[in-house]
């Protein structure tokens, strides 16, 4: 059968959210862990930063671009018609640690602010015309739903420092293996990383997931170029991407996922991964980034002190899906009105890539 012709499940068919018990204490209890690790971190630097995602590899400046012959089933939300998106883009590392060494494998991410979007928005992003857009680079999400969260996170913080003991309690538990996956991800340079939403997302019509995937050949080529703690310093996937942005354009696809079968691609558990072989991924737009600086102090300053990313800022046909976003409903504004208290700054939420500042590339004609 075609992929025009399969038989998508609807984003507001019976099934597609199931809330469990007691899944709003357990988002409560994590949003104020969330806090106290900030706060940790806060005594740390004597800065606040956000309670995931703290450190800072590269910022970006560029364009979505969105085709006007889209096969119908993929015409939806603000893929519905052609056009370019001018968007800034974050590149970091997941954990909360600002100051974590480059060395350390872990899952790593990119966020993406995408400009002029119109539509009907939810009520937290309804004053700006933003679609906020999330990845990781792992494909599937260790903090599955709000219950597993609470249970890891809580483990996190007890023996975050004492990795013998933390691996005791997560060799205990049923998902050993998921949990485990982050400290032996491949650490690789981040222009050749694949980014995933990790969780399902209202497409429209349907339900989906999301990826990112570098498409340029030299991006493809820096795949094999892997971190190596002997030989490179604390800080080498920022270096690595400063040189690449200095020297090259980039290209991604953006593709989704779409969801046939709730069973075997679950919304409310987002540890397991959609098999993209029954269920492949299909294009739907391309990223270009052009040569720039990646690395400009005064957006990275703008950008962790003013600006939250959030998928529940944008399109109600965009809606995040399922448990893990239900939780991030919550945590993200707490977790950014922390920020912005301690360090003493207002949250700001720009409208257009002119209220961006840090845009010395010469090549960008945003």
């Amino acid at each position: 059968m075609s992929l025009e012709n399969r038989k998508y499940i609807r984003w507001d068919a019976e099934g597609v959210e199931n809330i469990q018990p007691n899944e709003a204490e357990d988002i409560q209890a994590v949003a104020d862990m969330i806090n106290a690790i900030q706060k940790a971190q806060w005594n740390s630097h004597r800065h606040c930063f956000g309670g995931t995602h703290a450190r800072t590899q590269g910022l970006v400046k560029g364009k979505l671009i969105i085709p006007d012959d889209l096969p119908k089933h993929l015409k939806q939300s603000m893929f519905e018609h052609g056009g370019e998106y001018a968007v800034v883009c974050r590149y970091s590392s997941e954990p909360g640690d600002p100051g974590l060494d480059d060395r350390i494998p872990q899952p790593r991410g990119f966020a993406m602010k995408v400009f002029d979007v119109h539509g009907e928005m939810f009520d937290a992003g309804k004053d700006f015309p933003t679609q906020d857009i999330e990845f990781n680079s792992t494909p599937a999400l260790d903090l599955a739903n709000a219950k597993t969260t609470r249970e890891i996170i809580d483990l996190r913080i007890k023996y975050g420092n004492d990795q013998p003991e933390l691996y005791k309690h997560l060799e205990a538990r049923k998902d050993t293996d998921l949990q485990k996956y982050r400290d032996s991800v491949r650490n690789t340079h981040l222009e050749s990383t694949r980014q995933y939403s990790q969780t399902a997302y209202r497409f429209g019509d349907y339900v989906a997931k999301y990826c990112l995937v570098p498409s340029s050949e030299t991006q493809k080529k820096l795949y094999e170029e892997t971190v190596k703690p002997d030989q490179h310093e604390s800080d080498i996937l920022s270096k690595w991407l400063q040189n690449f942005h200095g020297a090259h354009d980039a290209e991604y696809l953006l593709q989704f996922q779409l969801c046939e079968n709730l069973e075997d691609q679950p919304v409310e558990y987002a540890g397991k991964v959609w098999d993209a072989e029954k269920y492949p991924w299909q294009t739907v737009a391309k990223l270009v980034i052009p040569r720039q600086n990646s690395f400009n102090y005064e957006l990275k300053t703008f950008w962790e002190d003013h600006i939250r990313v959030d998928p529940w800022h944008g399109l109600k046909t965009l809606q995040p899906l399922g448990s893990p976003n239900r939780l991030r409903r919550v945590v993200y504004p707490q977790s950014s009105a922390l920020r912005h208290k301690m360090n003493g700054r207002k949250e700001t939420n720009v409208k257009s890539i002119s209220e961006v500042p840090g845009d010395d590339n010469p090549r960008a004609s945003l």
